[in-house]
């Protein structure tokens, strides 16, 4: 970590902040919230944003970004901004054009970091970092074996900075994390707080991990909330976390996760709700043959 504690070293030397701030909403929210609470997260001191065009509300976020650097509270280089490529945009001849897309719609120069979801379009999202149109390139949701096919690439000119992964008390990722450790790659977690009961995404049966016992005392010991304690639990480890919520109140519980430690002991009893819940299980991508959740991590 860097002197304020607060971004990790990336390995082509950029850093990302630890803690990031997660703008995916259902289709139903108005796309006008998104620049609300964006513009919001930026002053209460949020610098890492998350979107994808996937989302659909990076002209919002890209909004809110701009107006905050138009008043003056960030510069751009404050701000350390995450976009992801669609599986519908994996063909190499695509990858450039979908970057090029969510940069119009940003209205902005470069994304700190671009994020693919399947191994194939590897080659031409170097590209797009020779050009300068994203500082850097990471995955999301790779098992270790596809990671470890990425990095025994023959030519392989960047290795990911990350791989964003679903990763909460109850799914801890701990031998994922091991692996992307030891290959100097950082894991970023995504659903951190549990997840939103989306049906066409989520298993409505499964616990909620916010109503934990275990979070719950923690969390009371403290004084704070069950999500900034999941939250922190993370930044523990050393992974990079995702904190997703249109609630302003939630936001700014949320930035506080900076204002305390947990114990050793907090760390070994979160660590013991790990069951391996996984409440994305992008059933979507079963039949394809990189679906990646086969393999136990």
């Amino acid at each position: 970590m860097d002197p304020k504690g607060q971004r990790v070293k990336l390995n082509d030397g950029h850093f990302i902040p630890v803690l990031g701030f997660g703008t995916f909403a259902p289709p139903e929210v108005p796309k006008s919230e998104a620049l609300e609470v964006t513009k919001f997260a930026i002053e209460v001191g949020f610098r890492h944003i998350d979107s994808a065009h996937l989302y659909q509300n990076e002209e919002q976020v890209g909004q809110a970004i701009r107006s905050k650097i138009a008043d003056g509270t960030v510069k751009r280089e404050d701000v350390f901004y995450t976009s992801k490529l669609w599986s519908t945009s994996l063909r190499p001849e695509l990858v450039r054009p979908a970057l090029e897309k969510s940069l119009n719609n940003l209205q902005l120069d470069y994304v700190d970091l671009y994020i693919i979801h399947f191994p194939v379009a590897l080659k031409a999202l170097e590209k797009c970092k020779d050009a300068g149109l994203t500082k850097s390139i990471g995955v999301s949701n790779f098992n270790h074996k596809q990671l470890e096919k990425i990095l025994n690439k023959p030519r392989l000119k960047y290795k990911p900075v990350c791989n964003q992964v679903e990763c909460h008390p109850y799914l801890n990722q701990s031998k994922l994390l091991d692996f992307c450790k030891s290959h100097d790659i950082v894991l970023v977690a995504y659903g951190a707080l549990g997840s939103q009961r989306l049906k066409e995404w989520v298993n409505p049966n499964l616990p909620f991990l916010l109503e934990d016992p275990v979070l719950s005392a923690i969390a009371k010991k403290h004084k704070q909330t069950p999500a900034v304690v999941a939250l922190r639990y993370q930044i523990q480890r050393g992974v990079v976390v995702l904190a997703k919520s249109y609630n302003k109140k939630r936001i700014k519980e949320n930035i506080q996760v900076f204002d305390f430690e947990l114990t050793p002991e907090d760390m070994k009893a979160i660590d013991g709700l790990n069951s391996s819940i996984r409440y994305n299980e992008l059933l979507l991508g079963v039949g394809h043959p990189e679906y990646p959740f086969f393999e136990e991590y």
